[in-house]
């Protein structure tokens, strides 16, 4: 198994006793309290989460001053490995969750962190992932307030899960929603595909490749907030996760009773992606990404949308790379490069589980 760790992140040394978790740390009482406070607390850095009250409080003057609706995402990661070539499960948590709250066009500003350990989980492991976890917060511009741990008995569970919750504001007049794709519309993505699922399969060892994938792990709230000064009127906007660029299309023209044609050529994959979708018979279209967003605009808007994403470190990739038009309805296509078309259909099973 390849174990990757970000060599940017130090751990502190802390009073902490003992090297790995047991069952007293999840049973309630002082050593509970030393794994909270040394490790999630004294990292998180959150005023609210430093209370150690059971529930964060926040004003709501400030929430309503940027918005006139809540939006709210919660998700679960079970990745393994938990490190792997440029990410670990915590950067994973804190973006996946940042970046659900973002394509909806919200400003994502809290977030919540339940952690399930195994019992024999190594300390510095934990400290690790939750150094991770703040690098990717504060890089976000979110506070984690709130949160949880529980311990389970070797066996029980696999090393690590994590549970995060967030919540963000949405700005008026933003709708962006899975229904809004209208014909003449475009499809732009912010870059490679298929980089995380790559990475992952090359984390587990599973195959002997000389060059290393580093999974597009990243938050994209901020490109996202530079797209919506461009262009407020974005109609669909979803990251797309597990499943892959495929499966967010099929929902856009499923929501919107539409069909979507991309052009193969225009699909940004690395050659180091394709090598090993050839190897394993992978289709790069299904493989998970952990930093691409696919948007639908409007054909008029769709040049200066580009440019202003291309512009920014996360869409330097940027690229249109499809069309909305209206038949066969609730189908994705594919133009080859042979000349040729194809339906994409969503995905059905699982290409790779454990992915995130």
């Amino acid at each position: 198994m390849n174990t990757s760790f970000d060599s940017t992140i130090k751990i502190p040394k802390t009073k902490f006793s003992g090297q790995t978790i047991t069952l007293s740390h999840g049973a309630g009482g002082k050593a509970m309290h030393d794994l909270i406070e040394l490790i999630f607390v004294n990292t998180f850095k959150s005023s609210e989460l430093s209370l150690l009250e059971d529930q964060a409080r926040f004003d709501l003057t400030p929430l309503t001053a940027l918005g006139d609706r809540l939006a709210m995402t919660t998700d679960s990661y079970v990745v393994d490995p938990l490190f792997f070539p440029g990410g670990d499960i915590g950067k994973l948590a804190i973006t996946g969750t940042v970046n659900d709250l973002a394509v909806g066009g919200a400003k994502p500003l809290y977030l919540t962190c339940s952690m399930i350990i195994e019992e024999g989980f190594a300390i510095d492991e934990l400290h690790r992932i939750a150094l991770s976890m703040k690098k990717t917060a504060d890089e976000a511009g979110i506070t984690i307030v709130t949160g949880d741990t529980k311990v389970v008995p070797r066996g029980f569970a696999d090393k690590l899960f994590i549970n995060t919750a967030g919540i963000g504001v949405i700005a008026q007049d933003i709708q962006i929603l899975a229904s809004r794709a209208e014909e003449d519309d475009v499809v732009i993505i912010n870059g490679y595909i298929g980089d995380h699922g790559a990475a992952i399969v090359d984390a587990r060892g599973e195959l002997a490749l000389e060059m290393s994938i580093e999974t597009d792990c990243q938050v994209l709230n901020h490109l996202i907030q530079d797209m919506l000064a461009c262009c407020p009127d974005i109609h669909c906007m979803r990251d797309a996760t597990r499943g892959g660029l495929a499966t967010v299309l099929n929902e856009f023209a499923i929501a919107s009773d539409v069909a979507i044609t991309l052009e193969q050529s225009q699909i940004p994959i690395r050659d180091e992606v394709r090598g090993v979708c050839e190897v394993l018979g992978l289709d790069p279209l299904y493989l998970a990404n952990e930093g691409k967003l696919v948007a639908i605009v409007k054909k008029a808007d769709a040049d200066a949308l580009l440019n202003v994403m291309k512009n920014h470190p996360a869409g330097v990739n940027s690229a249109i790379i499809g069309s909305v038009g209206t038949f066969p309805q609730g189908k994705v296509l594919l133009e080859t490069g042979f000349g040729g078309t194809r339906i994409i259909d969503m995905l059905v099973g699982e290409q790779l589980p454990r992915i995130c």
